[in-house]
């Protein structure tokens, strides 16, 4: 699959939701199939990214690893597996959020140390990628990738201290952002944290002395593994063959993980913050039916799925109105890379879901669903349900109207594309065609998620974000790719050659 092909097939398959970010997973188990351990940890995070996948092993002495373009079970297979025999591992799977998707940036990435080396697989974006590569380059450093995740791998690497804690620290203490990482030597793994835990990260056991990390809960109970905690925002794990300890890293500052964690990207098994995620988005939906009821009363409340069923359920059990099956999702949509011809665009939304016309005819229905970003799915959806005999479709969303474009790792629209940035809700709602809409308002979450929202980032709801974005940058996923031109004040700037810019709005 060349970048080519990919890039079509995400214009013809992009959702009007959030894009997914990237999943990691690492195990430090003596005498188990780690490489196997590691693919069954990956293929339950699948859902986090389905770009790339990679796996990197050791067995005390060399590292090894196998990583292609594809999903877990497009890249791995028993032979592959076979060759990578070791006590040690970890494992990515990608959605690209710098760096554009091709085999170059998978993950994990390998530098040396002057010790050995070291392989580092990463979950989150960073805001000083290039101020950082441009320093690094100029003291002569040369990078392979385009993703800021070399970045981060190279000043482990430069790091002069005899840990890999002491190295990673010092890492830390220069990068700024989003990160969750695994990072593996020959003998140690070691999982991290950004000082704000915007992404999350969590710790599992495996019996008595094997130890693993995660992205979420959720892979931890596909290996068997018991959950034991979350890593702590600017923690340093430590994980060898004495246990695990933790190691300083950097000062905690407030507690921010990313909201849309709990609203979308993480899997409803999965636990966080102590939160059951599918009963936590029950109870959102149960708060979008006390906040946004029906006027005129309705038939049956309808989800997007899969994500929007928890909170469709939860609305459906507050208002009384009957949860039915509305709709049919095809899972396979997404994993085809031939090129529609611009019918089979327009037609994009009826291929993925097919309406159920005897559960809608007649009815007045009430449509639940995670999130509008751009608006051009949501109407498509609106529309096939009033050609399906809907009578009316209430749209009811279970987060707030997404107005701000995100820095630290997930792949929202520009804010231009934006549509809750230059509509009012009655004016999104004219543009979907529903007959109401409603949004889940913040103090909703809150309540919804038993958890304050000042532990949490809404910055693509609010525009509030918690590490500072500077007024004059531009994050761009393709930044590292851009031909650099001087501007008229004789200043380097980058030249976009790519559509999906995200840009800071000042």
């Amino acid at each position: 699959m060349n970048d080519e092909q990919n890039r079509t097939a995400s214009v013809f398959d992009e959702d009007d939701t959030p894009n997914e970010e990237c999943g990691i997973f690492g195990v430090f188990a003596p005498g188990e199939d780690v490489a196997r351990l590691t693919f069954f940890g990956l293929f339950a995070l699948q859902h986090r990214g389905q770009e790339s996948a990679g796996i990197a092993v050791s067995d005390g002495q060399t590292l090894r690893t196998h990583k292609d373009m594809g999903l877990v079970t497009q890249v791995f297979d028993e032979e592959s597996l076979s060759r990578l025999k070791g006590h040690i591992a970890i494992g990515h799977t990608r959605y690209s959020t710098t760096g554009s998707s091709v085999l170059r940036n998978a993950q994990p990435l390998h530098c040396c140390l002057h010790t050995g080396t070291v392989a580092v697989a990463h979950n989150g974006n960073l805001i000083n990628t290039e101020e950082l590569r441009r320093e690094m380059e100029a003291r002569g450093i040369s990078f392979e990738t385009t993703n800021d995740s070399e970045i981060i791998a190279r000043l482990i690497a430069e790091q002069e201290t005899e840990t890999l804690a002491g190295a990673v620290r010092g890492a830390m203490q220069r990068i700024r952002g989003a990160y969750s990482l695994a990072i593996m030597t020959e003998n140690q793994i070691v999982g991290v944290r950004d000082p704000y835990g915007v992404r999350p990260l969590c710790l599992g056991r495996l019996g008595n002395d094997k130890w693993v990390l995660a992205s979420e809960t959720c892979a931890l109970n596909t290996v068997g593994a018991t959950f034991v905690r979350e890593v702590m925002p600017g923690e340093i794990v430590v994980i060898d063959r004495d246990g695990v300890r933790s190691a300083p890293g950097v000062q905690m500052e407030r507690p921010a993980l990313c909201m849309l964690e709990m609203i979308y990207f993480a899997r409803p098994d999965s636990v966080m913050y102590g939160q059951s995620l599918h009963a936590a988005r029950r109870r959102m939906g149960q708060e979008l039916a006390r906040e946004h009821p029906v006027p005129n009363g309705a038939d049956l409340v309808i989800a997007i799925p899969d994500s929007g069923t928890p909170a469709a359920l939860g609305f459906a059990e507050e208002s009384g109105v009957p949860f039915a099956e509305g709709l049919i999702k095809s899972r396979y949509i997404h994993r085809t890379f031939i090129q529609p011809d611009q019918r089979m665009r327009d037609l994009g939304v009826r291929m993925k879901f097919t309406p159920i016309r005897e559960t809608l005819e007649g009815k007045r229905v009430v449509m639940v669903d995670d999130s509008i970003v751009r608006g051009t799915t949501t109407d498509k959806l609106v529309r096939v349900l009033l050609d399906a005999g809907a009578r009316e479709v209430h749209v009811r969303i279970s987060a707030p109207p997404v107005k701000f474009p995100c820095f630290y790792g997930v792949d929202l629209a520009n804010q231009d594309q934006l549509v809750a940035a230059r509509n009012t809700v009655e004016e999104i709602r004219r543009l979907i065609g529903a007959t109401s809409l409603g949004f889940l308002s913040p103090q909703g979450l809150a309540r919804a998620v038993h958890v304050p929202n000042d532990n949490f980032c809404l910055a693509c709801f609010t525009g509030e974000y918690p590490i500072d974005i500077p007024p004059h940058v531009k994050v761009s996923k393709f930044a590292l790719e851009m031909p650099v031109v001087k501007n008229g004040a004789g200043n380097k700037v980058p030249v976009p050659t790519h559509s999906r810019d995200v840009g800071y709005d000042e």
